[in-house]
């Protein structure tokens, strides 16, 4: 096997045994990121220099058995909305200044850094993160690596087609609507967004608690694994939880015997599925039944919060162009300044009733969380569709939120949710399932998709 299909646990172990060292898995995986960049691009920046130099520091940490960490070593890159110290982090924006200062990681940086990760570069973002699709007006168009004619979701798409093709097992994604769980399910690999707060975000999101920080990878054991790492206190965010209650690797184990899951495959009826889709999902939870989970199919008692959603995400955008000059507003991505106009008429009642409705919403997922362990939808409705889109052709729907109904509700609530790939459409486009826990049962997702992976219908 190659070095870069290899999962960041299969990466630690060879350097425990000396099967090879970091230096090899850097160079290798700074190699497949300069083949894939031309046809896909998935990269704002590459620090090469800065990567060999700190895998040739890894290599003799392990030499003297005396590794940093859990991932020292592994190459890891990062979602260009984190800052990530000594490099510019643009925000998929022509209004970011390059020349910095840039002295600060963010806290998920920070724990890499200190564990001793290697930071292969910069992945691609829309602007600020604004949409589902990956497209900004300073990196242009990543696409999906299945198809290079499709999109690779976004708005970590830089990231999950990054993991895709082997330049680098893990990468930190941002989510504030989906954008970890839409990309992975487009991508094909898995992608994990934490309660909130699990996993510490600063500087502070425009978008404001929607926002969480998760990993894109190619399993859940590598998820746990970089969740033992960035699942930590930082005093910079005054909304992070306290330590975790529990190393999330050890959780893994266990399967998902006795577990009460809920599988609504519509919402109700709400949500149009495609066929291919619905197959794959039904599929895998049918073999969550035979692995010993007990599966019903039930709907959670929500009507489509997209209203309540679009006042917050929109106002979250009006607050970022208000920071912003005349000349600066004219050089964003058209469809965010459309919104930040929307969102800039919301009066603070607005807001507040739609903080009401999340709120209502976050209890009543909290009484049906009481009857289940997990709920089980598709990730998206559909597979990637044309590349520099943020909606389908022909679909008739105006923003992203229109195809992505099964996501954002659970950046309204704060729960924990994850994409894994169960299978493929006709045209040989991943398949995303998405598992949804009670907020802090983050280790229940994480063991479900293991479980999964164990069982050889999750394939990264």
């Amino acid at each position: 096997m190659e070095l870069t299909e290899l999962t960041a646990v299969q990466l630690v172990e060879g350097y425990r045994t000396g099967a090879f060292d970091p230096v090899e898995a850097t160079r290798a995986a700074l190699a497949r990121a300069v083949e894939i960049q031309p046809v896909v691009g998935a990269f704002v920046r590459l620090t090469a220099d800065e990567a060999l130099r700190r895998a040739r520091e890894s290599a003799e940490r392990w030499r003297r058995g005396e590794p940093a960490g859990l991932v020292d070593g592994v190459p890891v890159t990062v979602k260009d909305l984190l800052l990530t110290r000594g490099f510019p982090t643009l925000r998929g924006s022509r209004t970011v200044d390059p020349d910095g200062p840039w002295t600060e990681d963010a806290p998920s940086v920070a724990r890499l850094r200190e564990q001793g990760a290697v930071f292969l570069g910069k992945t691609t973002t829309p602007e600020y993160g604004w949409k589902a699709v990956t497209d900004s007006p300073l990196s242009g168009v990543t696409r999906n690596p299945h198809d290079p004619a499709r999109t690779a979701g976004g708005s970590s798409g830089g990231s999950a087609a990054a993991v895709a093709l082997g330049a680098g097992p893990v990468s930190l994604g941002t989510d504030g609507g989906g954008s970890v769980r839409v990309p992975a399910a487009f991508c094909g690999v898995f992608g994990l967004k934490p309660t909130y707060g699990r996993v510490p975000l600063y500087p502070a999101s425009a978008f404001g608690t929607l926002a969480h920080v998760g990993p894109l990878t190619r399993d859940a054991a590598d998820a746990a694994l970089l969740m033992d790492v960035i699942a930590a206190p930082d005093a910079r965010d005054w909304s992070a939880l306290g330590p975790a209650p529990g190393s999330f690797t050890a959780g893994l184990a266990g399967g998902v015997r006795g577990l009460r899951v809920a599988y609504s495959p519509t919402f109700g009826g709400q949500v149009a599925v495609r066929p291919a889709v619905a197959s794959a999902v039904r599929h895998a939870v049918e073999l969550l039944a035979g692995l010993g989970a007990y599966v019903e199919e039930a709907d959670p008692d929500l009507a489509d919060p997209v209203d309540a959603f679009h006042t917050l995400w929109f106002s979250g955008a009006a607050r970022l162009g208000q920071r912003l000059g005349p000349h600066q507003r004219e050089l964003l991505d058209p469809g965010l300044r459309e919104i930040c106009g929307l969102g800039a008429r919301y009066s603070a009642l607005d807001y507040l009733a739609a903080v009401e409705v999340r709120m209502d919403l976050g209890r009543r997922m909290g009484r049906f969380h009481e009857s289940y362990d997990l709920l089980v939808t598709p990730t998206l409705p559909l597979t990637a569709f044309e590349a520099g889109a943020e909606v389908p052709k022909g679909s008739g729907l105006r923003r992203w939120t229109g195809w992505t109904p099964f996501t954002y509700p659970f950046n309204l609530t704060q729960q924990p949710a994850a994409s894994v790939p169960v299978g493929a459409d006709p045209d040989g486009l991943p398949v995303g399932l998405q598992l949804v826990a009670a907020r802090h049962r983050d280790d229940l997702v994480l063991r479900a998709a293991h479980a999964l992976y164990e069982a050889g219908i999750a394939r990264g």
